[in-house]
């Protein structure tokens, strides 16, 4: 153990002497109250430490002690339906051994390690089992709905399995194997959480993660595997359309990370979540959740780690083959994180008083999202969404541009939206995907019509923005029918569309064939009307058609296995606007 002297304090950042041998990153004891620190900077012994607690009362002259090994996470069953901080204390023991808020120095074992999980392995391994990094040696039955795959770790460098335990009960910690050099193998290992786990190959992301939103899974796709950023102004929805994104999304697991937002949007996650029943599996949506809180009342500095520990979570699960989500709420509590410790430290700063580095973070956040072959030989995602914060909902601030650099999918989220209760406040002019052409040949499966449509609806609203400007000027009735007829459209797409009922049992979650269909019925409406007035027929008449508010109505009344609501709909639309057109060209024949 290598051991030196605290020289000066400056808020979290603490400076120390005498650390020679140490290496950087490593995990250090600070003080007294052995206050779990970073070494973040190294120079001759001088040590620059970063401390993830509480460090009130602490003196100069007090101890610091290394621990020899980088912050690591320990990865093993019993992770799914945990709570924990930025550095993996599960905070309802924390709660239970020390009380409501978080005690200096105190400790406890991010995983279990009393519980026995039942061992299962597969029928091909057994001592003298030729084995590499990554390679699965048996199963454990996590959750209801989680089946937990033992792996090699991808750091043991033994060939060749020495002893086998088999079929059995044991502890995370207990050993199961052995290799020809020694090295032992237990349910659970340590991986540092800034180092990216390792894999076999990177691929196209061409699946997307279908949200049951339809303006994200239409207009503005995610790829398994993609990133995404949800910027807007307070209160605009950030948090509860990543809330509806974490219950609905096809993803395997689930990772919400809490980062320096209110207490109380974490404890809706924690009541909620455990009532809502997985579509999937029809068990508790906890059941392939983790939650990292790392709230505005808890330590700064522990805000910049909970990112990575998150990342570093959601890796672990992707080796065994899971398609995994995180949402990350929000990075720029994170990067204003950063910018505390990096004044704390004396660093000329950059725009805004951000530190210079911020965009590297950035991107060593968000380029750990991918779709791969994992080294047991199967496929697995982390796909990343990031909700910003920028202040006064301005997407000029650096977090905002720095951001829109490392991801490909933008949901801008609209003030004026939220403010008329339209949810989800994703506009759609700011708002872009450039997943769109990879996940094209999915949605052709589905339906070839898709990016047709798509297209056709999202060229609609654009065209109805620019005539917003000059009905403000001279009123909507000095534009001609069929400019007037793009206003009623994109009102139907807005309206019938777009807009989710969070609270509907049916409208808060979407299929994806009802989706394209929802979105045909439109256009057809479009396409008719527009055929009608070309025939001689008023906006009014198609306006006063029954037809037009069934469209608006199909989206909550059309259960989401059924489409034959939907064939019905479409059925009364041809029938109303054929009758209506050929009245109309009869009367201009005559």
């Amino acid at each position: 153990m290598i051991g030196g002297r605290i020289t000066r304090i400056s808020g979290p950042i603490v400076y120390a002497e005498g650390l020679d041998g140490c290496g950087l990153y490593d995990v250090v004891d600070v003080g007294k109250k052995k206050l779990i620190g970073e070494i973040i900077r190294l120079d001759r012994g001088n040590a620059t430490i970063e401390v993830y607690e509480d460090d009130s009362g602490m003196k100069v002259g007090e101890e610091v002690v290394s621990n020899g090994r980088p912050l690591s996470l320990k990865l093993g069953p019993g992770l799914i339906g945990t709570i924990y901080d930025g550095i993996q204390r599960p905070l309802k023991q924390m709660f239970e051994s020390g009380g409501t808020f978080l005690l200096p120095g105190q400790r406890t074992e991010p995983i279990d390690c009393q519980k026995k999980w039942d061992f299962v392995p597969l029928e091909n391994i057994d001592a003298g089992t030729k084995i590499h990094p990554g390679m699965v040696l048996g199963t454990v039955q996590e959750t209801g709905s989680m089946v937990h795959k033992i792996m090699v770790p991808p750091n043991v460098k033994g060939r060749t399995l020495k002893t086998f335990a088999g079929k059995g009960s044991f502890t995370v910690d207990e050993e199961i194997a052995t290799t020809e050099l020694g090295e032992k193998i237990a349910m659970s290992h340590y991986w540092p959480l800034r180092k990216p786990r390792p894999f076999s190959q990177k691929l196209e992301v061409t699946e997307p993660l279908v949200t049951g939103q339809r303006v994200i899974d239409v207009f503005f796709p995610l790829s398994k595997g993609g990133t995404a950023a949800i910027p807007g102004g307070f209160g605009t929805g950030k948090t509860m359309t990543q809330h509806a994104i974490a219950k609905w999304c096809d993803a395997d697991l689930i990772v919400y990370i809490g980062c320096g937002e209110r207490g109380n949007e974490m404890t809706d996650v924690l009541t909620e979540f455990p009532e809502l029943v997985d579509p999937r599996t029809g068990r508790s949506l906890m059941e392939r959740t983790i939650l990292i809180a790392n709230t505005s009342n808890m330590p700064v500095a522990a805000r910049e780690v909970s990112l990575y520990a998150g990342i570093t979570l959601a890796e672990y699960y992707r080796d065994m083959g899971k398609h995994v989500a995180i949402m990350a709420d929000s990075t720029s509590r994170w990067a204003e994180a950063l910018r505390e410790l990096s004044g704390r430290m004396e660093e000329m700063p950059a725009e805004e008083g951000f530190p210079a580095y911020l965009p590297t973070r950035l991107a060593e956040f968000y380029e750990r999202a991918g779709r791969v072959n994992t080294l047991c030989g199967q496929e697995g995602s982390v796909s990343v969404i990031g909700a910003v914060s920028p202040p006064g909902g301005d997407f000029s601030e650096p977090v905002t541009q720095h951001t829109k650099r490392f991801i490909r999918c933008f949901w801008a989220l609209d003030r004026e939206l939220a403010n008329a209760r339209h949810y989800p406040a994703i506009g759609w002019i700011d708002s872009y995907s450039e997943y769109a052409e990879e996940v094209r040949a999915w949605w052709d499966r589905l339906d070839p019509s898709w990016s047709e449509i798509r297209l056709k609806a999202m060229d609609i609203l654009k065209r109805e923005q620019r005539l917003q400007q000059i009905v403000r000027l001279i009123g909507a009735d000095a534009l001609p029918e069929s400019d007037r007829l793009i206003l009623t459209v994109a009102e139907l797409i807005k309206n019938g569309f777009l807009q989710q009922n969070a609270f509907d049992d049916i409208d808060q979650y979407s299929v994806p064939e009802k989706q394209v269909q929802i979105l045909q019925l439109i256009v057809q409406f479009y396409n008719l009307s527009l055929s009608a007035i070309k025939a001689g027929c008023p906006l009014v008449r198609i306006n006063e058609l029954p037809v037009k508010n069934e469209i608006v109505r199909a989206k909550s009344v059309v259960a989401n296995d059924r489409t034959d609501e939907l064939k019905t709909i479409h059925n009364h639309l041809e029938e109303q606007m054929g009758e209506l057109e050929r009245r109309y060209k009869s009367t201009s024949v005559l």
